[in-house]
């Protein structure tokens, strides 16, 4: 299992998050706490979780899928957040 860190902006006005959202849930346990950033616990590499994010985006977004697994990260972020982190990442 990987840590994927998964950071998007949908640059199109208007564009509805939704359709965004549900496939990121399906990808595994998540995460979702700052705006425009998930982190899902997943059997998926970050290249084959982004082509299952690929349907809901067009060619204006941007996306980035990163395998965060282990415990190099740091941040300033409330208590149940790095709780969450430490029992799944």
């Amino acid at each position: 299992m990987s840590a994927l860190l998964i950071s998007y902006d949908l640059n199109k006005p208007g564009q509805k998050y939704d359709d965004l959202y549900e496939k990121i849930k399906a990808l595994g346990t998540w995460w979702h706490y700052l705006d425009s950033t998930w982190i899902v616990v997943s059997s998926l590499s970050p290249s084959q979780a982004f082509d299952r994010l690929k349907p809901a985006l067009d060619n204006s977004d941007s996306v980035l899928v990163v395998d965060i697994s282990g415990d190099s990260y740091s941040g300033w972020l409330p208590q149940k957040a790095w709780d969450w982190l430490r029992k799944h990442v």
